[in-house]
């Protein structure tokens, strides 16, 4: 019987893209019991047997009715699978000063960090898709978030790997079906209460039928090449950080002008973060805001209120940052 054309694909990718270079520890496969995520762990498994052990880590966020119930099946599935290990956590989710889905995944990314701490693991692999990153580079454009969003999810970052980005959601999908795997649907990716939801169930498949098929791929295609462009401004961006901002004193705004504009507006993001800004809440607006008060020539304090409480201020011929006091 010939491997079925979607396993193959996924496999294929977990080959290629997260299993390479690892020097011979564990990887940690990241499942939420959706079909991404249970077709990766499931190639994983497969490429890696016998040379790597396999991880399988579910964390439970705790944001629904029988969380706990739906992570001990997702454990099941993971032994099931045959990962070598399996892991469950539990994660508190507070949105103090940003959305819940943005506190959601900093607080995922935070736990999936320390697992991979805990066991020596090479790399983290995550199930996000080609219809992902398409939703990613839309919303990117719709709030004006410039080329950083434009560029969608970056393929790896620090533990983190993303093999998926070139496997659409159907082949994943498909993958589970074809090896007889249930999969679960979150019910927050059907409310339409969610921008992500309402883009990937309305938007985009509305595209689909004005423009003709092919608009998922090409967003991602899109994103694939500007990112090299915005790795190459970022990498400038963090080195004008190290010379220009000090925590105390913040920027001195004369020798900042002097830098060319994309960098400059990428340091002043850069601050804003280290600041203490949520990296999910600091749009386009906010930073041109920062690049207002850094042309501000009269001198006198002006404030800005930041995501994540907060504030940016001119005060001479500096630019600061300060935390607000959290509302009880």
């Amino acid at each position: 019987m010939s491997l079925d054309a979607d396993v193959a694909a996924v496999r294929l990718a977990v080959r290629r893209r997260g299993l390479v270079d690892l020097g011979g520890g564990p990887v940690l496969v990241a499942c939420s019991g959706g079909a991404d995520s249970l077709a990766l762990l499931g190639a994983t498994v497969f490429e890696a047997r016998g040379t790597t052990r396999v991880v399988g880590v579910t964390v439970d966020h705790g944001l629904q009715d029988g969380s706990a119930d739906h992570a001990a099946r997702v454990v099941a599935q993971m032994v099931a699978l045959g990962a070598d290990e399996t892991a469950s956590v539990r994660v508190q989710v507070e949105a103090s000063g940003q959305g819940l889905e943005a506190a959601a995944r900093e607080a995922r990314y935070a736990v999936l960090e320390q697992m991979a701490v805990h066991f020596g693991a090479a790399a983290v692999l995550l199930g996000h898709t080609l219809d992902d990153q398409a939703e990613t580079v839309l919303l990117g454009l719709a709030r004006g978030s410039g080329g950083r969003s434009i560029a969608g999810m970056r393929p790896a970052f620090d533990v983190f790997r993303r093999p998926l980005l070139g496997v659409r959601r159907s082949q994943t999908e498909g993958a589970c079906r074809a090896e007889g795997v249930e999969f679960w649907t979150d019910p927050h990716n059907d409310d339409p209460r969610f921008t992500r939801s309402r883009v990937r169930h309305t938007v985009l498949p509305l595209l689909e039928r004005e423009l003709g098929p092919g608009v998922a791929e090409t967003l991602a295609r899109t994103a694939e090449q500007l990112r090299p462009d915005m790795e190459a401004l970022d990498d400038l961006a963090a080195a004008a950080l190290t010379t220009h901002y000090d925590d105390e004193a913040g920027l001195q705004v004369a020798p900042v002008r002097m830098l060319a504009q994309a960098v400059r507006t990428r340091m002043l993001r850069l601050a804003a973060l280290r600041a203490g800004c949520p990296p999910g809440e600091l749009f386009a607006v906010h930073v041109d805001a920062l690049e207002r008060q850094v042309w501000n020539t009269d001198r006198l304090p002006k404030e800005i209120q930041l995501p994540g409480h907060v504030t940016a201020y001119r005060e001479g011929d500096h630019l600061r940052w300060r935390r607000r006091p959290v509302e009880s």
